[in-house]
C-alpha cells in the first residue's frame, strides 16, 4: 500500500468502528422511508399517466405557449429510463422532450417514489445552468399539475453515452471533462446554506437512492447487513454540496460542446461522494462486461476522478477519497443485488462483481488504487 493510501485509511477507519453506533439510529431512516412510501402509494391512484393521455400533453403545450391549438403534433415514448414517462413531441415548427416522474418505478421489485421529485430535477438543471450552461438541457415550460416539464430536445447531433460505451467506443476525453463539471457544481455549490435549504430533500434521496440500492443489498446480505447501514448514515450525514445522484451514462449525452447532463431527480444536498462513486461503479460495471477494453474504461475513471479532485476546496481531499473508495462497493453490490441491477451483465460476471465487492467491503484499508488494480486484474482480456 502506498504512502497515499495509508494517509487515506488513516483518515477514513472510522467507519468500521463507528458501524454499531450508525446502525443503531438506522430506524430513524426506515420511519421515513414509510412515510415516503405511504404518500407515494396515495398518488398513484390519482396520478395522470401521460403515457395514456395524450390530450393532455397537446393541452400542457398549449398552455405554456409551447405549440398553438391547431398545431399538428406528434408523440412518441422514448425508452431507456425507469422512474418516469419521458416524449419526443414534433410540433410544426420544433421538437421538445416532455418528461413526467412516475410514482411507481419500471422495475421488477416494488419501487415506490414521491413524484414531486420532479421539482427537485428541475431545480438542479437550474442551479447547474448557472455554473455550466452548455452541460444541461435548457428548460422551456414546467406544469404542476401533471407532475412534469419541458425542455429542449438534443437531436441527432447528441449521442448517449452508455449506448457509445457498451458499443465499445470509449472516447478520450468525456470522462475528464465530465469529473471537471461535476467538480465545478460542487465546488460552487459547497456548504451553502440556502442551496442546502431549497434542496433539503432527505426522505426523496433515501426512497430512491439509498435504499434500494444500499438498503436492499443489506437485505441480500444479512452478513454485511451493518457495513452497510453504516455506509448509509454516513451518507446522509455529509451535506455538503448539491449532489445530482444519478451521474450514469445513460444520463450523459455527448455533444457538439462536450457532456450534457440528464435526469436529476434524485437532486439532494448531501454526500459528494455519492455522486463520484455513483459514476465511478458505471465504469468498472462495464469493465466487468467488456474485459477486451476493461484497460480504457478504467482509465476512463481514473481521468473522471482526477478532474474531479483538482476541484475540491471545500474538504480535505483524502477524506473525500476514503468516503469515495468505501462506498463504491457498496454501490457495486447494489446494481447486482439491489432493486435495479445492471442489465447487461452475464450471470457469470455479476458473481464475479459480487464476489469483489464483499472483498472491498470488508477491507478497512480499501482506496481506489487498491480496486483498480484488483479489478484490472480480475478481468484481464
Amino acid at each position: 500500500m502506498t504512502a497515499a493510501d495509508k494517509n487515506l485509511v488513516a483518515s477514513g477507519k472510522g467507519l468500521t468502528t463507528a458501524n454499531k453506533n450508525l446502525v443503531a439510529s438506522s430506524n430513524e431512516l426506515m420511519a421515513a422511508d414509510k412515510n415516503s412510501v405511504s404518500t407515494a402509494k396515495s398518488l398513484i391512484s390519482a396520478f395522470n399517466d401521460l403515457a395514456n393521455d395524450h390530450e393532455a400533453i397537446k393541452k400542457i403545450l398549449s398552455h405554456l405557449n409551447l405549440a398553438q391549438d391547431d398545431d399538428t403534433i406528434t408523440i412518441k415514448a422514448l425508452t431507456g429510463g425507469v422512474s418516469s414517462n419521458i416524449f419526443r413531441i414534433t410540433t410544426q415548427q420544433v421538437q421538445y422532450c416532455l418528461k413526467q416522474a412516475l410514482p411507481q418505478l419500471k422495475v421488477a421489485k416494488q419501487w415506490l417514489a414521491p413524484v414531486d421529485r420532479v421539482f427537485a430535477e428541475i431545480a438542479w438543471l437550474q442551479t447547474a445552468a448557472s455554473i455550466a450552461p452548455d452541460a444541461v438541457p435548457k428548460i422551456l415550460g414546467i406544469d404542476q399539475t401533471s407532475k412534469s416539464f419541458v425542455m429542449q430536445y438534443l437531436g441527432a447531433q447528441y449521442l448517449n453515452w452508455k449506448a457509445e460505451l457498451l458499443a465499445g467506443r470509449v472516447a478520450d476525453k468525456v470522462a475528464a471533462q465530465l469529473g471537471n463539471i461535476l467538480g465545478r457544481i460542487h465546488s460552487q455549490t459547497a456548504l451553502n446554506e440556502d442551496i442546502a435549504k431549497r434542496f433539503a430533500n432527505d426522505d426523496t434521496f433515501y426512497a430512491i437512492r439509498l435504499e434500494p440500492y444500499l438498503e436492499e443489498a443489506a437485505r441480500q446480505h444479512p452478513e454485511l447487513s451493518s457495513t452497510l447501514k453504516a455506509l448509509i448514515k454516513r451518507t446522509q450525514h455529509n451535506p455538503k454540496v448539491l449532489v445530482h445522484g444519478d451521474v450514469s451514462p445513460k444520463n450523459i449525452m455527448l455533444g457538439p460542446l462536450g457532456p450534457v447532463i440528464l435526469d436529476a431527480e434524485c437532486a439532494w444536498y448531501g454526500d459528494p461522494a455519492f455522486d463520484v462513486a455513483f459514476c465511478l461503479n458505471h465504469f468498472f460495471l462495464k469493465a466487468a462486461h467488456m474485459p477486451e477494453i476493461a484497460p480504457d474504461l478504467l482509465q476512463n475513471a481514473q481521468d473522471f476522478l482526477n478532474a474531479y479532485l483538482q476541484e475540491v476546496t471545500w474538504e480535505p481531499v483524502p477524506e473525500l477519497q476514503y468516503r469515495i473508495a468505501s462506498l463504491l462497493p457498496g454501490l457495486m453490490l447494489a446494481r447486482v443485488d439491489g432493486k435495479s441491477p445492471v442489465e447487461y451483465l452475464a450471470a457469470e460476471r455479476g458473481a464475479i462483481v459480487r464476489t469483489l465487492a464483499i472483498e472491498f467491503l470488508r477491507q478497512d484499508d480499501v482506496s481506489f488504487s487498491i480496486i483498480r488494480a484488483r479489478w484490472g486484474h480480475e478481468f484481464k482480456q
